[in-house]
């Protein structure tokens, strides 16, 4: 090989995630599940961050299958004792925390005017509270690396108006915003923290709303360019993107992944 086409092999985009620690919140199903295993794929080993750590999916003996490590946490992303113990526990398993994806979350569909307090509370503790305080336990332990990839789960309900989801919405806006924030203070860290927003994914979470063919076929239509409901790994694939070499230089960003919907 010539001194030119090694510099060039050098230099090449990397996707690989060998060697690095991840831990994802809310890995139970859905969306959590699909990117705990594409990060294992990729090669990272994956703590799984559990809103109830009995109940076992058999994610954790799927990803050992593929040759990686990992480790179910206790992990109610609602409870900061929780979310810093698990912090802790996946340091102290693993010796170090490359990459967190807080990716735990939820919401509840209700007019403006019918919103209880208890509906309020919930969804800011779930969205917001969660990715912040997850953020500020893996933060400290990235700067001490003077290394961190933090990828947050954002939507496309933080760009646009959704009926019914005016408090999901609003927290999933105030995840873009928290993510410039935490990229602008940890750069200097060699921190990278960026956020995914998502269309509708067919899944668990989802599938009551999109059972209804009247409420399917809107959003169908809703997603402008694809007119399709969006998979698991297609959101999976972008988290590995930004948690990899490849996005080195990519922070404070939140990529939308919705099929054209933010587009019309």
């Amino acid at each position: 090989m010539t001194g030119i086409a090694q510099k060039q092999m050098d230099t090449f985009p990397n996707f690989s995630l060998n060697g690095q620690i991840a831990l994802v919140t809310g890995a139970g199903r859905g969306l959590g599940r699909a990117i705990a295993l594409a990060l294992a794929n990729a090669g990272a080993d994956v703590a799984l961050g559990l809103f109830d750590v009995n109940r076992d999916s058999g994610l954790a003996a799927e990803i050992e299958a593929m040759g990686r490590r990992t480790l179910r946490l206790q992990m109610d992303v609602t409870n900061v004792a929780q979310v810093q113990r698990a912090v802790q526990d996946a340091v102290a398993q693993f010796g170090r925390l490359d990459i967190l994806v807080n990716n735990a979350g939820g919401g509840f569909n209700n007019l403006v005017e019918n919103v209880p307090e208890h509906e309020f509370d919930q969804t800011v503790a779930r969205n917001l509270k969660g990715t912040f305080f997850a953020s500020q336990a893996a933060g400290k332990v990235m700067m001490q690396q003077n290394y961190g990839r933090i990828i947050n789960m954002s939507s496309q309900a933080g760009f646009v108006a959704l009926p019914t989801e005016s408090v999901y919405c609003m927290t999933k806006a105030g995840i873009n915003q928290l993510t410039r924030c935490f990229a602008v203070e940890w750069g200097k860290y060699n921190i990278t923290v960026n956020a995914v927003a998502p269309t509708f994914i067919q899944t668990p979470g989802t599938e009551p709303a999109l059972s209804n063919p009247e409420f399917r076929a809107d959003v169908i239509e809703r997603i402008a360019a694809l007119h399709r409901i969006g998979e698991p790994m297609e959101v999976a694939g972008a988290v590995v993107f930004l948690a990899s070499p490849a996005a080195s230089l990519i922070t404070g960003q939140t990529l939308l992944i919705d099929g054209g919907w933010t587009s019309r």
